[in-house]
């Protein structure tokens, strides 16, 4: 009877992640470590509407993929991404929405010995309210404190963890004793799924501005090698034809030689008068700020030789 109930048990389970694929383009693969069932229950209500979560033992979960992977061959990529303690939520709306609907719904957690610290936990300066017979235990933390009013009062902010450190014994008893919860536990977004492709979930914070950095960035490598070995291209012509423009106009200025594009540079050569009156023109257009440039270049060369003069004063040491 309990065989039974099993089999008919796992063929839904089977069944429900084939329909999920099938009816959902994209879905995250979610570490639920620490996440109790109160809190799962929380997550699935606020995602309702929005997503499907299916937890259960990865074995179950990469058969029902395996089995689907004739109808969806992109499952296959899934697949190395089941381990440790994960589930899967399904979804056809934005991921960066729902993304976010699973990280606001976290809850804080006291620290347990053992546990790995999400992230940095720094004890502040603050007055405990114990009394100085728990001195040397903050001295083996290496936690300076004083008596104040008869109990014991940390003098500075302390790191007392970083991220990725064992919350120890010790450490662990102190934040209790502190009521200090410092950790957040909640689903964490490992790996994202989207129609056939798995990547990082870092690429839902890449925006419009990032893309258009990256594009500028790569389009100026392209043109400067272009330039460099002399391949023209798209990127790299209109830099090829500015930079001959300017040996052209080179070319105009030492010989007699002329075009309609030189002949304004060629009079303002043949008369100086008006070639100093226009740099005059330019130099005070840029205004205060170029003087305050210049002003700030030099202080420094005069503070130095005012320093040489006093350091000197015409005396020697043993004189």
């Amino acid at each position: 009877m309990v065989k039974g109930d099993k089999r008919e048990w796992k063929a839904k389970f089977f069944e429900k992640v084939k329909n999920a694929f099938d009816n959902h383009s994209k879905c995250f693969v979610v570490g639920a470590d620490n996440v109790g069932s109160t809190q799962m229950h929380e997550i699935r209500a606020a995602i309702r509407g929005k997503a499907v979560l299916i937890m259960g033992k990865n074995t179950l979960m990469r058969k029902a993929i395996r089995e689907h992977v004739s109808n969806i061959p992109a499952l296959e990529n899934l697949l190395p991404k089941i381990v440790y303690n994960v589930g899967i939520v399904f979804t056809n709306q934005d991921l960066c929405e729902v993304r976010d609907i699973l990280l606001l719904n976290k809850k804080r957690a006291p620290a347990r010995a053992g546990a790995i610290a999400p992230g940095i936990v720094t004890v502040p300066a603050q007055n405990t309210g114990l009394g100085p017979e728990k001195t040397s235990f903050f001295q083996a933390l290496q936690i300076p404190t004083k008596i104040s009013r008869g109990t014991i009062e940390i003098v500075n902010d302390i790191q007392l963890l970083k991220e990725g450190d064992k919350v120890g014994l010790s450490e662990a008893t102190l934040l209790n004793m502190l009521n200090i919860s410092p950790f957040t536990y909640g689903l964490v977004v490992e790996h994202v799924y989207d129609q056939g492709t798995v990547y990082s979930p870092k690429v839902l914070d890449i925006n419009d501005d990032d893309i258009v950095a990256k594009f500028k960035d790569g389009l100026a490598r392209i043109t400067g090698a272009c330039l460099y070995v002399g391949f023209p291209t798209v990127a790299s012509v209109p830099q090829s034809i500015v930079k001959g423009f300017k040996k052209l106009m080179a070319v105009a200025a030492t010989t007699e030689y002329t075009f309609t594009e030189a002949e304004t540079m060629k009079a303002l050569l043949a008369d100086p008068e008006k070639l100093a009156a226009l740099q005059a023109a330019a130099a005070s257009s840029a205004g205060p700020a170029a003087a305050a440039v210049e002003e700030k270049a030099a202080a420094p060369a005069k503070e130095e030789s005012e320093e040489e003069s006093d350091d000197d004063m015409g005396f020697g040491l043993f004189d």
